[in-house]
């Protein structure tokens, strides 16, 4: 963004601070970068004076842990969302159904992404939110291939461990290349949407045994 910016409404109000300081952390990061964000600018932007913040985020690693924290709790519910429109009978498909929620997520919240995913810009293992709901995730992966071995339906040969990993690490790239503007260099020529979704059945086709 060029330019004076124009003045911001402010977005707190009496008992949603947190949320306020979020939403402007989120859309200053948008604007100018993570880089050169910091908890006074946040707290300008959101309308509060310049200490107000402090007093729930001691510093820049907070409050993005806290970001951070925002984007588990929607990325979670994306998830359970996807899985709980099946029916739990092909194990492959809820596999597909929980990586294409995840592909969705991010490709509409490219900053949360972009917050959650960076280790060095938050604590992920000081936030108790953080670890638990990562660990349920990784759970609900584990279960789906455990079960899409006990029915046949995994390609043969492959490692439970290393197929569950190789998931989690094929949607997470696509993001990545996807937040980090990698598809133009790629010659990708479908919608990005389309493109990821694409991928990520031919993914599913390389591990089932269909």
């Amino acid at each position: 963004m060029t330019g004076e910016s124009l003045p911001h409404k402010s977005t707190y109000h009496h008992g949603n601070l947190v949320e306020a300081l979020l939403e402007a952390a989120v859309a200053l990061i948008e604007e100018k970068g993570v880089d050169v964000l910091s908890v006074r600018e946040v707290a300008k932007r959101a309308g509060v004076s310049p200490g107000a913040p402090f007093r729930h985020f001691p510093n820049k690693t907070a409050l993005l842990t806290a970001v951070a924290e925002q984007a588990m709790v929607r990325l979670s519910a994306s998830v359970s969302a996807a899985l709980g429109e099946r029916d739990g009978a092909d194990p492959i498909g809820s596999i597909e159904a929980m990586g294409r929620a995840y592909l969705h997520w991010a490709f509409e919240n490219p900053t949360h992404f972009q917050v959650i995913s960076s280790r060095s810009l938050i604590d992920f293992h000081g936030s108790p939110k953080l670890v638990e709901a990562n660990e349920a995730l990784r759970q609900v992966v584990v279960r789906l291939f455990r079960e899409a071995q006990a029915r046949g339906r995994l390609r043969a040969g492959l490692d439970l461990e290393d197929a569950g990993f190789a998931a989690r690490a094929f949607v997470y790239g696509v993001a990545r290349m996807w937040v980090d503007r990698h598809f133009p260099e790629w010659k990708i020529e479908k919608p990005p949407l389309s493109a990821m979704e694409g991928a990520l059945t031919a993914f599913i086709r390389s591990i089932s045994a269909d």
